[in-house]
């Protein structure tokens, strides 16, 4: 006899109270001030996750304390309301800091940023925090070109909702409040932003110029100066920005992109622009925490192709095979099409294959002129086709570099570690060996006297 169907409960279908819900957002204003009230209210109420956030813009240790919608009245007469502002107390030192939040789709205006840093340089406030969906480098670049005048006594800081998403994730995951109410308050401000309805997205897409500037560059046509390329340029460090948040939210540990150092945002993007142009690429490295090295991407728009590789140094004894089984051992998750390059001392180019047939004949790694030749390294990539699509659907090229870079990781680069020599080993003591009795006695070996030169014995 057949088991009854137990009848689905009527509350699996209903929605669950959420302490700050996304029903009844009437539009942006009313999105942008219920992100803003419930992200100080929780950095408030979750001194932790306050911290967290924070600890990005500079502040100071201490009680924080937060507020909405502060009214100013300048020279003029003039009303101006940040979005919000935090302040930091401990002992006699105070810190202050005024908020402008963006949600959605808008962006920041200069007219705006530059007048709070006017009111917080006039009230003797510490910085302007700038928070919206745009993704920067680091905390101290701005969207926003801003007179340096302006910054000279008020620090001016942004940070994109994708990092306050991976702070609220990272405490909540992976470092824990200890206190459980404090928990659960976190959790709620995570599930408010995690909703599309909240305005608090990561990276929506490479933007209206995408298809243009990718087919221009794949059919070598581009040039630095068309429409777009420059937008173009920005999105790419955003998109790295969000693959290297993306993985901070899932490890629990900070991913940074690798950028070049001693240049300023803009001479970074005409790089990425002089790539575009001139080889059809857009290239980048992010850096994971005790990786074996820094996980490359690169986007071949020429070739249609998005590529994640890692270099790894190769272990300095052993024969040349056995230094290559040593990589090829760690790789037993990855792919079959992966691609595994050796490079050797004095070889313009490197030896390749597939790790298919490296792991069928490892002997097709080895240099063909010197088998015995040492290699330097291994470099080992996954290359898929580029997504072609905008957005974040399937088949876009945001989604499927999210996806590719993400497999990468978990595919190849946590299983790979750097060689390091073994250990020196202490020498053994070595024992005296007794004598073992014989049948024959000793020869006479004296060079000194002959026989019967004896001494007598005294006694």
């Amino acid at each position: 006899m057949a088991t009854p169907k137990a009848m689905p409960k009527p509350e699996e279908t209903w929605h669950r109270a959420r302490l700050i819900p996304t029903t009844g957002i009437g539009g942006p204003d009313e999105q942008e001030k219920r992100a803003t009230s419930s992200l100080l209210a929780v950095m408030g109420a979750v001194p932790q996750f306050g911290r967290a956030i924070l600890d990005h813009v500079g502040a100071p240790g201490g009680k924080i304390q937060t507020f909405t919608e502060i009214r100013f009245v300048d020279e003029d007469t003039r009303l101006s309301i940040p979005d919000g502002a935090v302040v930091v107390e401990r002992g006699k030192s105070r810190w202050v800091c005024l908020l402008e939040v963006k949600t959605a789709g808008a962006d920041l205006r200069t007219d705006q940023a530059e007048r709070y840093l006017e009111l917080a340089r006039l009230n003797g406030f510490d910085a302007v925090l700038t928070i919206s969906n745009q993704i920067t480098a680091s905390p101290i670049e701005s969207p926003l070109t801003i007179d340096p005048k302006k910054t000279r006594k008020v620090a001016l800081r942004h940070l994109s909702w994708w990092q306050v998403m991976t702070e609220a994730r990272v405490e909540h995951k992976h470092r824990g409040i200890s206190d459980p109410d404090q928990a659960w308050i976190l959790g709620e401000l995570i599930a408010y932003l995690d909703h599309e309805g909240a305005g608090a997205v990561g990276f929506e897409d490479m933007g209206e110029r995408w298809v243009a500037v990718r087919d221009g560059a794949r059919e070598a046509t581009l040039k630095a100066s068309d429409p777009g390329v420059q937008d173009i340029a920005g999105r790419w460090e955003q998109l790295v920005g969000y693959l290297s948040l993306g993985l901070t939210q899932d490890l629990g540990r900070q991913v940074e992109p690798v950028w070049p150092r001693k240049i300023d945002p803009l001479e970074r993007r005409g790089l990425h622009v002089r790539s575009m142009v001139e080889q059809g690429k857009l290239a980048a490295s992010i850096r994971v925490p005790d990786a074996a090295g820094p996980v490359d991407l690169e986007a071949d728009l020429r070739g249609r192709r998005f590529r994640t590789s890692i270099v790894v140094a190769a272990p300095k004894d052993g024969r040349p095979s056995t230094r290559i089984n040593w990589l090829l051992r760690q790789l037993a998750d990855a792919r079959d099409d992966v691609l595994i390059e050796v490079r050797y001392p004095n070889q313009k180019e490197p030896t390749s294959c597939s790790l298919k047939e490296a792991r069928d004949k490892v002997e097709r790694l080895l240099y063909s002129a010197d088998p015995k030749r040492e290699p330097m390294s291994f470099k080992v990539t996954m290359s898929k086709d580029l997504g072609m699509k905008r957005g974040r659907l399937a088949g876009s090229f945001v989604l499927e570099s999210k996806q590719q870079t993400s497999d990468f990781y978990g595919s190849i680069v946590q299983g790979v570690r750097a060689w390091a020599p073994a250990a020196p080993k202490l020498p053994q003591p070595t024992t005296k060996a007794s004598p073992v009795a014989t049948p024959e006695p000793p020869p006479f070996t004296s060079g000194d006297r002959d026989f019967g030169e004896a001494v007598e014995p005294k006694g």
